[in-house]
């Protein structure tokens, strides 16, 4: 197993004897595993071990096991305490992804601060396979049928040569002690219900299964780099990009075929799925104006393009106003005086501050928005409104309002209400300029 070790870290140039590498190691039969062949080749390496506080007395168990193997081996340490649920919580996030966030961007720091080449996990053959079907059952498309890659900028993965049977050989044959974590054996967590549910029924069909799936995983691995070069070509070819916007030509786009797989490479990387990818290619040949959107990016379809952009901070939400310290821009009150003059300008807003109720609400419009734009006598709707401004798509999207109980006083950099501007009688004016 030494043998085959070398030769795997060799043949796919996963790091050189003379790297550094920080090994993370949870004290289970992988890991320990992973380090005692380190330890057998007399590498350059340390430990960091996570402690989730998931498991209670045990995950602190875990930990000083860990930590009393590597003192009496005089090996580097680090470890850190996360309160893993409480992050889920705030990221409204799965216990397993906050935990996984977490040991990444902390072994991403380690490794940073310290000066080590890599970081080095005890994933396997099995890990491949499992990773594979969770995705498949997912839908994640190609891209996650290739499951774990051995190396992926600073990490890697010298164990993905060995299935899990072969470590627990590994681990009997040379006395490797280790802690079990009984959490493996719940199937209420997906991986574990494929583990010990699908897995031993596909090898009833198959009994070499984890071989099958690792082989099938090298091939989409290289079936994608193949469908990654196609797409980068036809990208450039429909792609137009001006300042920070994605334009697609929606009629070279509909030449490509197949074409909702194309699309889906173009914009996956934007955080849309197979699904988004099918409803816009349903809205193709429908009314301009359409919006999709991801977690961080939209498109909208246009005329003759998609428009991809990203969203803007905070673009979705709503803020409360309950002083002028509150504006996002800058505002202040003025007394009305003989003589006083008012600047013209879109960019400015003049309101009468008696009619004003507090707190104001600055949202994005929406499309049964109406007011009574500034020398008009009745009410328009926004959107008709910015038809007739001519403002682009895009430009649409991120259009905001400022409303009073309701009652929309400022189409933000476009337009006042007519009913609230500055009059006669007017005492004092909230003054808004998007100008500095």
């Amino acid at each position: 197993m030494l043998e085959r070790f070398n030769t795997y870290i060799i043949n796919h140039n996963l790091f050189n004897k003379t790297d550094k590498i920080l090994l993370a190691v949870s004290g289970g039969k992988d890991s320990m595993a992973m380090l005692h062949l380190f330890q057998s080749n007399k590498l350059k390496f340390s430990v960091a071990h996570c402690n989730f506080q998931l498991r209670n007395n045990a995950s602190d168990l875990d930990e000083q096991f860990v930590k009393d193997f590597t003192a009496n081996n005089n090996i580097t340490f680090y470890s850190k305490a996360f309160e893993t649920k409480e992050y889920a919580r705030q990221k409204s996030i799965s216990i397993q992804m906050a935990a996984r966030k977490l040991r990444y961007d902390w072994l991403k720091e380690i490794r940073e601060e310290k000066g080590y080449e890599y970081i080095a996990t005890a994933h396997h053959k099995n890990d491949v396979a499992e990773t594979m079907l969770i995705n498949l059952t997912k839908g994640t498309g190609l891209s996650g049928l290739h499951g774990i890659k051995n190396k992926n900028r600073n990490v890697i993965r010298p164990m993905l040569c060995f299935t899990a049977a072969e470590i627990d050989n590994y681990v009997q044959e040379n006395n490797i002690s280790f802690r079990e974590d009984l959490s493996n054996s719940d199937t209420k967590y997906i991986r574990n219900s494929i583990r010990h549910k699908i897995i031993p029924e596909l090898e009833k069909i198959n009994s070499s299964i984890i071989k099958t799936l690792n082989t099938e995983a090298k091939q989409f691995l290289g079936d994608e780099k193949i469908i990654s070069d196609k797409v980068i070509e036809e990208k450039k070819r429909l792609f137009l990009k001006d300042r920070g916007i994605i334009k697609i030509k929606i009629e070279e786009l509909k030449k490509l075929n197949p074409l909702n797989s194309y699309l889906y490479y173009f914009i996956r990387e934007y955080g849309f799925n197979i699904s988004d990818v099918d409803n816009i290619i349903d809205g193709l040949s429908t009314q301009s104006g359409k919006i999709y959107s991801s977690l961080d990016h939209i498109i909208v379809k246009d005329r003759e393009f998609l428009i991809l952009k990203k969203i803007e901070e905070n673009f979705t939400q709503k803020k409360e106003i309950v002083s002028i310290e509150d504006f996002p821009f800058r505002a202040q009150v003025v007394e009305i005086t003989p003589g006083f003059n008012i600047n013209d300008s879109s960019d400015y807003a003049y309101l009468d501050m008696d009619k004003i109720k507090w707190p104001l609400i600055l949202r994005a419009w929406n499309n049964g928005d109406t007011f009574q734009p500034l020398g008009m006598k009745g009410n328009k709707k926004v959107s008709d409104f910015l038809i007739d401004a001519k403002v682009s798509l895009i430009d649409k999207i991120n259009e905001k309002i400022l409303e009073s109980n309701g009652e929309i006083l400022w189409l933000v950099g476009r337009r006042i209400s007519d009913r609230f501007k500055v009059t006669d009688t007017t005492k004092k004016a909230l003054v808004l300029s998007l100008n500095d």
